[in-house]
């Protein structure tokens, strides 16, 4: 089983040490030496080296979210250099861009290549390669391409305004989109389509996102402490001795031994207990494809690995290039479905942690 992931210490005395010249990256980040590719080798070199984004905020001036942009999008562009990214989209990005090679990390190396060619070739700013990368995205999951519409990037982004433009009733934002599409696409048989819609106005209704099952803990009932079973007396000492110890790890109490396991508590909600084969992943909120409202913070996501059955009101755990992905689909997909999500939890608000383990001052 995966082990838990620790956090890294925020106590600079206790960081690893390591052949990394820490100091002189930290000078070259404060100085902004070099290219936002190196600034993002920096900041990612730094984390590993046990600094957290905010003390290199503080040692650098670079904010959690611009290290975080720099480093994904640095991790992008390799990857898309690796897999024979064009010489002029190579150049364009090796100079800036940050912010638009992040949006391309949904996407496969390939796709980020095809979209990145395709930003540069277009001009295209930080929004619409958001969009761009969802429509990639989108289009990737579809069984058959649509009619009228090609493989080529300009169609792809052209049918997700199609699409868009389809759904809409208010005439002004329905010509927009048309017109976006027109923009970028590149077949005629895609610009048909889209003309098409300047006299066709019937109106298909967008079929609205599920809500994502989230519950958050709210009393100390509901958090139960997982305990060894030593056996049924009558019991030797030595069999209580080989019983491991236990250590309770974050906010939901996740718990693991000296073997090979881990364990995390989770109270007994009957979508629980009806589960087939329920596991637990740990996951952060931006990961989650809708985004959960106030602070950035982990969740416990609960997947039902024996409930494999596609349905439009579900989230599903999804298998893509080997890596797990939670999505939301409104029609079939033609991806491998590793189980249905059936509960995320979010971990208790607690103010002060250590008042709360002292009886005596919650009762004063």
């Amino acid at each position: 089983m995966t082990q838990i992931p620790q956090n890294p210490s925020n106590d600079r005395e206790q960081r690893p040490e390591n052949s990394v010249d820490v100091q002189e990256l930290i000078a070259r980040l404060r100085r902004k030496e070099g290219g936002w590719v190196e600034w993002g080798d920096a900041c990612n070199t730094l984390q590993k080296s046990g600094y957290n984004s905010q003390t290199i905020f503080e040692e650098t001036g670079f904010e959690p979210v611009h290290q975080n942009q720099v480093i994904v999008g640095a991790a992008v562009y390799k990857s898309m250099v690796t897999a024979g990214l064009g010489e002029k989209a190579s150049s364009y990005f090796g100079r800036k861009g940050s912010d638009i090679l992040y949006e391309l990390r949904i996407l496969t190396q390939k796709e980020r290549v095809t979209a990145a060619d395709f930003i540069v070739s277009c001009e295209l700013d930080a929004d619409d390669a958001k969009e761009l990368a969802r429509a990639m995205k989108d289009w990737s999951r579809m069984r058959q391409v649509p009619e009228g519409f090609s493989e080529d990037a300009g169609d792809v982004f052209a049918y997700q305004y199609w699409k868009v433009a389809r759904q809409q009733k208010d005439l002004q934002q329905r010509s927009l989109s048309i017109a976006k599409g027109l923009r970028f696409a590149s077949s005629r048989s895609a610009r048909q389509q889209l003309e098409q819609l300047l006299t066709d106005f019937t109106v298909v209704p967008k079929r609205p996102e599920p809500r994502l099952p989230v519950y958050r803990h709210q009393s100390d009932e509901e958090l139960p402490r997982i305990l060894p079973v030593v056996g049924q007396l009558p019991l030797a000492a030595s069999e209580l001795k080989a019983v491991p110890l236990l250590e309770e790890m974050g906010p939901f109490k996740v718990v693991k031994f000296s073997g090979v396991g881990a364990w995390v508590p989770i109270p007994g909600w009957q979508t629980v207990m009806n589960a087939e084969d329920p596991v637990a992943i740990i996951a952060s909120g931006d990961r989650l494809p809708v985004s959960l409202p106030g602070v950035r913070e982990d969740v416990l996501v609960v997947v039902d690995r024996a409930d494999r059955e596609w349905l439009a009101d579900r989230y599903l755990l999804v298998e893509r290039e080997g890596q797990l992905e939670i999505q939301w689909f409104e029609e079939e997909p033609d991806v491998a479905i590793l189980g249905r999500v059936i509960v995320v939890v979010r971990p208790r608000k607690i103010f002060d942690e250590e008042i709360v383990k002292d009886q005596w001052r919650i009762e004063d």
